[in-house]
């Protein structure tokens, strides 16, 4: 990366902080100079040749691919659960189905070599800004096999708002969001065999189930995956910037945030304003492949860009007390996969290395050329994997062929 493009990067960001009056000028400008560093080290290449192309001509790929891309459109029962603070969750259910189990072909009948497996429920936890459509290809492949839950985490996605964060000024921290997996697994899993599968704040989710329920672990949970998450110690990640850049946004990124999330309608003007510069950005933190499919990378965009700024702030300051490494003891008595992208900057393979260091049995997946979202980079691996684990767990007659929605290919159609 040149200087002069870091510099230039820099220079639209610092412009974005400088939109906004009055008492808020100071707080924007600290948290363009704090996106100036984040960009200038991460995606200056990327948001620069961005700015070489026309922005009516953006706009419309943009559209094009909204309108073509068919990911995040499968949807299930729908079903609410109440977290004990009254906040609405919203899941929905995928069910089996009779007709499809009887028909399956011999690659899956040997993916899950079982004729009569145990009625289990495999529920998808999903990541920080994102929401249940992540899952989108495992989904796909899954789908009428495996009694599957999907649901959206408390402020994202269809959920409603958290209750404790709007009317009492409550922080969100991970403890919180193992209640609400807990009220989504009464509501929607009432009895029998469960797999816990999560991605990033999901995977922590679940570890926070595990520290508050531990006999619901024991009693019910048969296999777990950890799909790109931490147990812990996350306010020592780099995200792939030097130590002084690190440090300064460190520093000034918390108190930003919070301001940025008292000025949630004016933020989110100026967001739409620069969404060139910032897909820049996404996609440098979300991927790691040169050839992500450009539909991809703007299903992933899209649901980033749909979590509002107010709770990208709220959530933030949670990951820094994250710690459930002694919870991880309640899954060596089960099957369980810790899968990771190598390129991920956002929580780093190292992460996953040390979950799997505290499980021996533990299956460990380093994949290469993947990053944060590698469920959706390279779904064909994840969804192999959560095959072979379903199948470690005896859980089901059908496995996860992919092909379609297992493939990141643009021209993938609904099933």
């Amino acid at each position: 990366m040149s200087e002069s493009s870091a510099e230039a990067v820099a220079a639209v960001a610092s412009a974005t902080g400088a939109a906004a009056a009055g008492n808020w000028r100071r707080a924007t400008g600290i948290a363009g100079a704090a996106i100036g560093v984040v960009a200038a080290g991460a995606a200056a290449g990327v948001a620069i040749e961005r700015l070489t192309v026309g922005r009516g001509m953006r706009k419309k790929a943009r559209l094009a691919l909204d309108s073509t891309g068919p990911y995040g459109s499968l949807r299930g029962t729908p079903g609410k659960a109440y977290a004990d603070d009254g906040t609405e969750l919203y899941y929905e259910v995928d069910d089996v189905d009779p007709v499809a189990v009887p028909a399956l072909g011999p690659r899956r009948r040997r993916l899950f070599g079982r004729k009569a497996p145990a009625p289990v429920t495999v529920v998808f936890s999903h990541g920080y800004c994102l929401n249940q459509d992540s899952w989108h290809f495992q989904r796909a492949a899954l789908r009428g096999v495996v009694r599957t839950v999907h649901w959206d985490q408390r402020s994202h996605g269809r959920s409603g708002r958290g209750a404790r964060q709007v009317h009492d000024g409550v922080p969100v921290d991970i403890e919180q969001l193992g209640r609400d997996l807990k009220a989504v697994i009464d509501a929607a899993v009432p009895t029998g065999p469960i797999v816990l599968v999560g991605h990033s704040m999901g995977g922590m989710t679940v570890m926070a189930l595990a520290d508050q329920y531990p006999e619901l672990i024991r009693d019910r949970v048969v296999a777990t995956a950890f799909v790109g998450t931490s147990s812990g110690k996350l306010g020592e990640v780099n995200f792939g910037l030097p130590v002084a850049g690190v440090n300064a946004v460190r520093r000034v990124l918390p108190g930003v945030l919070k301001a940025l999330g008292q000025q949630a309608a004016l933020v989110e003007k100026g967001r739409r304003a620069t969404a060139d510069l910032f897909a820049g950005i996404i996609k440098r933190y979300s991927f790691a492949s040169r050839d992500v499919d450009p539909a991809i990378a703007r299903f992933a965009e899209r649901m980033i860009e749909g979590t509002p700024i107010d709770v990208v702030a709220e959530f933030y300051p949670a990951f820094n007390d994250h710690d459930k490494t002694e919870a991880l003891a309640l899954f060596t008595d089960m099957p369980v996969l810790v899968l990771a992208g190598i390129g991920d900057l956002v929580t780093p393979s190292e992460h996953s290395e040390a979950i799997a260091d505290l499980l021996p049995d533990a299956e460990l997946v380093l994949v290469p050329d993947a990053g944060h979202l590698v469920m959706l980079e390279h779904p064909e691996v994840v969804t192999d994997r959560l095959a072979d684990l379903l199948t470690r767990a005896g859980a089901v007659p059908a496995g996860a062929t992919v092909g379609g929605y297992g493939s990141t290919s643009s021209t993938a159609q609904p099933g």
